[in-house]
């Protein structure tokens, strides 16, 4: 296992250091209680999905979770901001142009 338990920190050998060098920090462990329906839908996901594990795909459910608060944020944030102009053809455009370089 990689990561702490109980304020312990465990040993980082084998599984530990791969998780220590692939997240570039020492992992947690979380124990997650789920009815059976909702355990057998994640290991149907996890089967189906090409996941490599039920933990692997929970980060990933925790990230994509990230990613939209983080969307959601900056469009509150853009909302609130001062409109420079219309968002038509030409102002997204406009965007690509300055994302390539161009």
């Amino acid at each position: 296992r990689c990561g702490t338990e109980r304020g312990t920190l465990l040993p980082v050998d084998g599984i530990g250091k791969l998780c220590h060098w692939f997240y570039g920090v020492v992992m947690t462990t979380m124990n997650v209680s789920l009815p059976d329906e909702l355990k057998d839908f994640v290991d149907e996901r996890v089967d189906r999905s090409g996941y490599g594990s039920t933990s692997e795909y929970v980060r990933d459910l925790i990230r994509r979770d990230r990613e939209r608060q983080q969307l959601r944020e900056l469009i509150v944030e853009g909302l609130g901001s001062e409109q420079v102009g219309p968002a038509d053809e030409a102002f997204f455009a406009g965007l690509r142009s300055k994302i390539s370089g161009s």
